[in-house]
């Protein structure tokens, strides 16, 4: 009997070993595919990541157990920085590297990352306590040392800023945006000579577009640098005699220097291209004193409301009274009696044409202050005609 339990318990024993050994066997198994999944998880998302998927990859690393010890949390925390600052959220890439870093993150690239989050929010203290921690990478890299140099600017770091694109540019000698910041830089700090000289070296060498002319020369001229900019913007025009923009900056400058006959000229060659562009020149024509020409461009302009107002002030110059009450019927149509400057201008036109009844009408009409007052001031004018003839012949 004895002998019977002996083997019973033997048996049962050695039945809760092999089950002891399966469940280690499991547990095993299970800790390395839970191991194999996180690995799997993190992988996949920098193939994502790599793809251009950046939405993706995130979806991919909120599989992965944070809690688990042998997560790569360094390597974890990088990959999601980097995805939110493909989707362009900085707040929490930024957090998301500086978690990387905490847990262990020692690639330097890291830095270089985190200098150009740092500038995309306005960081530019935090750009400058970053962007040297790159090391060989920001000296590989023009954007940052652009960025450095900004920050300085930014940060009224005048002489930094400068050293820093003096620096972009011995390195990197092809890389034109240097030279383009210097430029805009010199002009801020009214330094205009050397803003024009360096400006004019940088339009040379880079095969600079259309844009960057503008952006030179209007910098030039919004401070007044006018003879400067014209330079530029002369230049400019022989090279894009077709663009828009080149030919208004460059008639706005003639017209900063009084110049109306060249700058109506350049609109006028420009409305070629623009058609709209007539009533602008034909404006600066009838400034001009320049009436006819001015008329006969009035005539091609296609906006009736836009042609119609300004006929009325050109035919009004000319003292071709008559002609200007008679359009009042055209003025009606295109709604352009409830602009108070043209009903006044037309009861001007009706009064000195002699029609004091159609001008006491539109006069009617008015409200604005000053041209209420002018009102006030025509009707007397209108008495002393009835009373007087001899003082209007």
């Amino acid at each position: 009997m004895d002998k019977i339990i002996g083997r019973v318990l033997i048996r049962f024993a050695a039945i809760i070993l092999a089950g002891l050994v399966l469940v280690s066997l499991c547990q095993l198994a299970f800790a390395k595919e839970k191991q194999s999944d996180t690995t799997d998880f993190i992988e996949l998302a920098a193939i994502m990541l790599k793809d251009g998927h950046y939405d993706r990859a995130l979806m991919a690393l909120q599989s992965i157990d944070l809690e688990d010890e042998k997560t790569d949390l360094a390597r974890f925390y990088t990959l999601q920085g980097l995805a939110y600052m493909n989707l362009n959220d900085f707040v929490a890439a930024k957090d998301s590297l500086q978690s990387a870093i905490h847990h262990g993150q020692q690639d330097a690239l890291i830095y270089a990352y985190l200098a150009q989050i740092h500038f995309s929010l306005k960081n530019y203290a935090e750009v400058l306590g970053v962007v040297d921690k790159a090391g060989e990478h920001k000296r590989q890299n023009p954007i940052l040392i652009s960025i450095q140099a900004q920050s300085y600017w930014h940060l009224k770091k005048t002489h930094q800023a400068i050293q820093a694109l003096n620096e972009g540019h011995r390195l990197f000698p092809s890389d034109y945006r240097f030279l383009k910041l210097k430029v805009f830089y010199f002009v801020q700090l009214e330094l205009y000579q050397e803003a024009a000289k360096l400006g004019q070296e940088y339009l040379a060498l880079s095969k600079a577009k259309a844009e960057d002319y503008v952006a030179i020369g209007n910098a030039l001229r919004l401070s007044k640098e006018y003879q400067e900019a014209l330079k530029i913007m002369e230049i400019a025009r022989l090279q894009f005699p077709d663009n828009e923009v080149v030919s208004k900056l460059l008639a706005h400058i003639y017209l900063d220097l009084g110049m109306l006959n060249a700058a109506a000229h350049i609109l006028e060659h420009a409305a070629r291209v623009n058609h709209a562009l007539l009533s602008e020149a034909a404006e600066i024509y009838r400034r001009a004193g320049r009436l006819h020409k001015a008329l006969m461009l009035n005539s091609t302009i296609l906006d009736q409301k836009v042609k119609l107002k300004q006929r009325l002030s050109i035919l009004l110059a000319l003292k071709q009274y008559e002609q200007a009450a008679s359009m009042e019927g055209s003025l009606y149509r295109v709604g352009l009696l409830e602009d108070e400057n043209v009903r006044y201008a037309l009861a001007y036109a009706q009064f000195s044409s002699g029609h004091f009844q159609q001008a006491a009408k539109h006069l009617d009409f008015l409200k604005e202050p000053e041209l209420f007052r002018r009102g006030v001031e025509l009707r007397r004018l209108m008495e002393v005609c009835k009373d007087e003839p001899w003082k209007c012949a």
